[in-house]
């Protein structure tokens, strides 16, 4: 999941020291390198975990509405969801507590009004841990994806049929998608809002969401499912820590479809991820000047939580 970020010490100071997750890897948006991109993820940074932010100085807020993504989910262990609600108190966090398809969802917005959620289920993977947060009341992983859709049809078939997600529910106008495997991080809501303007992308807003493909293969072989669906496709595009693919559903959201490999500690240990600025060999030369552009940033340390 990739959002935008004007402010880049804000969102750190946010998503380490509020959430406790780990930062894993600083660099830049390889796009536009003049700015940050800062990635949250488990130890090693593993695709299929990752919440990342493009750093937009001085972006406009984005506006929410349908052709974007509604919500961010996490997985909170079961039983975690008094530590956060007690946590998020301490902090001046408005949230809402609610329950959807038998999970308990705690709902609330970043600095920039990102929606997030914080769903606590049956979630033994590695968490996202900084330190700052008990490992066992720390946030897992990624739960899943809300998309907000005017009409829902056209990509409700690209979720089934080309993608292969499987219906698991429906509530309140909610309908439940998830991958084969199933679980936690595998998780896409659709909600159907007709008559919602349209959203516009700007800081606090989604601009993808990525999904993992093992290998280059395997990556090929999606492009070539989505492609026969009638949707535009790049080029697989060189992202250094992995290969990528984009395109958008039918109803506007813009997906990604990225290898597995060669992963975050192709440059960097793995003790080491996220303590440096760290730039592909096409960039390197231009470090200095890169150094000179980006805004200085006082990085999160790992602590042992007493």
């Amino acid at each position: 999941m990739t959002a935008i970020a004007s402010d880049p010490q804000r969102n750190l100071d946010f998503y380490s020291g509020v959430l406790g997750l780990r930062l894993v890897k600083l660099t830049v948006n390889f796009d536009d390198p003049d700015t940050y991109h800062l990635y949250y993820g488990d130890a090693l940074g593993r695709p299929g975990t990752l919440l990342t932010f493009f750093h937009w100085p001085g972006a406009p807020r984005g506006r929410a509405g349908t052709r974007q993504v509604r919500a961010v989910s996490l997985s909170i262990p079961e039983g975690a969801s008094e530590y956060w609600v007690h946590r998020l108190q301490a902090h001046g966090i408005l949230f809402e507590v609610h329950a959807r398809f038998g999970d308990e969802v705690i709902s609330f917005s970043d600095p920039e009004r990102l929606h997030l959620e914080l769903v606590a289920s049956n979630d033994d993977r590695e968490p996202f841990f900084s330190g700052l947060v008990p490992a066992e009341h720390a946030i897992r992983n990624i739960h899943g994806v809300t998309l907000a859709e005017e009409e829902y049809g056209r990509t409700a078939a690209l979720l089934g049929a080309t993608l292969g997600l499987r219906l698991a529910g429906e509530s309140g106008g909610r309908t439940r998608f998830i991958t084969e495997r199933g679980g936690a991080g595998a998780v896409v809501d659709v909600e159907s809002l007709p008559g919602l303007q349209p959203g516009r992308i700007g800081a606090g807003s989604v601009h993808h969401v990525a999904f993992r493909a093992p290998d280059a293969p395997a990556q090929e072989s999606w492009r070539g499912e989505v492609l026969r669906a009638g949707r535009r496709v790049t080029p697989v595009v060189d992202r250094h820590y992995f290969r990528s693919i984009y395109f958008r559903e039918p109803g506007g959201v813009r997906f990604e479809i990225a290898t597995e490999a060669p992963g975050f500690t192709v440059d960097e240990s793995a003790v080491a991820l996220g303590t440096h600025l760290m730039l592909p060999s096409w960039l390197e030369a231009r470090r200095p000047q890169l150094e000179k552009a980006l805004p200085p940033l006082r990085l999160p340390t790992l602590v042992k939580h007493a």
